[in-house]
């Protein structure tokens, strides 16, 4: 089954470029050119609710990695050089354990640059990894922080089994304003202000023991950056379930009972779990709206009418208002050059 698509804030995509910006007129590449090369229109930087797709997100990311020759994005004083990650990849090789690994990326994070140390972390019945600074600027590090941490767990759980489940994370950075996007990205228990970012999980992990040879990371190297920087897909929730059955039945667009009788559930049931991730029916329903019509967008010249009726919309213009109240923008400013349509 086709999965809906995905699409990112755009306060994720300044962060990402943060790095780089802070260099001022130092600045190793122009940003608009490696912005519009990925695809995504440089105006929608100033745009707050702006999004982009999963494909320009991944690409963007992958650009500056090559350019910079940086897999830190100026964020470090000294680059991790592309292959970097892979080098601390191949170091778990025969590690007997997960604790045996956590070690041996630490090690290597170690020699590879000066300013983060990566530290095994008890706490009761909990383990993780933090990221300790040492010697930094003051300045936010907001990025820095959700890029290694993202990864770094996206790692370790993929040498676990792919069922590492994070118990809590914590950050070394006040709550900032788009906390709220944090969910997708880091599903568990939120702390801010910590003495360190941490990702938390149960300690009896560290003794599981690691069955990836080498033929499986370099399946698992090939398929990065996309695995380890987009949000996992958490199959198992069930406003991923949701979503997965309104893409489905497009365009269509199963209405509640429709949803609750896919997933066996009475009506009643599904608003509860709902509720308790958080969501709603038909917040779920407008995301993967703004989200089908963001990449239709993007990679098709469809008519706005024809794409107002695909997304359940009376006329052009109720959709147009709407997707203004998602995003904060006109459908146009995110319109590109004709090509292929994933979505179609």
């Amino acid at each position: 089954m086709l999965q809906p698509p995905v699409t990112i804030p755009i306060v994720f995509v300044q962060g990402m470029l943060s790095g780089v910006r802070a260099r001022g007129d130092d600045a190793p590449l122009c940003i608009d050119t490696v912005l519009e090369d990925a695809g995504i229109a440089p105006a929608l930087l100033d745009a707050p609710g702006a999004r982009v797709t999963a494909e320009q997100y991944v690409a963007l990311f992958g650009l500056l990695i090559e350019r910079l020759d940086d897999e830190a994005l100026c964020f470090l004083s000294r680059r991790l050089r592309r292959g970097s990650f892979a080098l601390m990849t191949r170091a778990t090789l025969g590690a007997p354990t997960l604790e045996v690994a956590l070690r041996r990326v630490a090690r290597t994070f170690s020699l590879l640059q000066d300013d983060l140390e990566m530290v095994l972390l008890h706490e009761g019945p909990l383990a993780g990894f933090g990221l300790r600074v040492q010697g930094m600027p003051t300045a936010p590090l907001n990025f820095l922080h959700e890029l290694m941490l993202r990864v770094y767990w996206r790692l370790f759980a993929w040498l676990h089994g792919g069922r590492l489940t994070a118990r809590r994370f914590d950050f070394g950075f006040e709550q900032p304003p788009y906390a709220a996007g944090y969910s997708k990205v880091f599903p568990g228990p939120l702390q801010f202000g910590q003495p360190l970012s941490a990702v938390w999980f149960d300690a009896s992990a560290l003794a599981t023991p690691i069955h990836r040879d080498a033929r499986a990371m370099r399946d698992f190297l090939k398929a990065a950056p996309a695995h380890v920087i987009l949000p996992p897909l958490g199959e198992l929730a069930v406003s991923a379930r949701v979503r997965a059955v309104l893409q489905q039945h497009r365009p269509g667009w199963a209405d509640l009972a429709t949803a609750a009788r896919s997933l066996h559930m009475s009506v009643s049931t599904l608003q509860r779990h709902l509720a308790t991730e958080g969501t709603s029916f038909q917040s779920l329903k407008d995301q993967l709206r703004r989200d089908v019509a963001i990449v239709r967008l993007n990679t098709s010249t469809v008519p706005l009418a024809a794409l107002a009726e695909e997304l359940g919309f009376s006329d052009s213009a109720a959709f147009q208002r709407a997707f203004k109240t998602w995003t904060g923008g006109a459908p146009g400013s995110y319109r590109r050059r004709p090509g292929p349509d994933p979505e179609a």
